[in-house]
């Protein structure tokens, strides 16, 4: 485990921006509605340099959409 030497758990999500990035990429998978502002300004330059934890936000989007469907399979079929 080589690549994992160096890495410090207490930077994650460690500044306002990784944070921004991060609940902009889960939001935008849980919400089912269209994004009512494009992306410009600070958010967007949160994203491009959070890139990584955007993606991050998503896949823990997706991650939670699955859950509520198994929880809706398991109450209602």
């Amino acid at each position: 485990m080589e690549f994992l030497k160096g890495i410090k758990p207490s930077t994650f999500l460690s500044t306002h921006q990784e944070w921004h990035a991060f609940v902009e990429g889960l939001c935008e998978v849980l919400c089912p509605w269209p994004a009512k502002h494009k992306l410009s300004g600070k958010l967007l330059d949160d994203l491009r340099g959070d890139h990584h934890y955007y993606m991050f936000g998503r896949a823990i989007g997706v991650i939670a959409w699955l859950i509520i469907a198994k929880i809706i399979q398991e109450a209602f079929f």
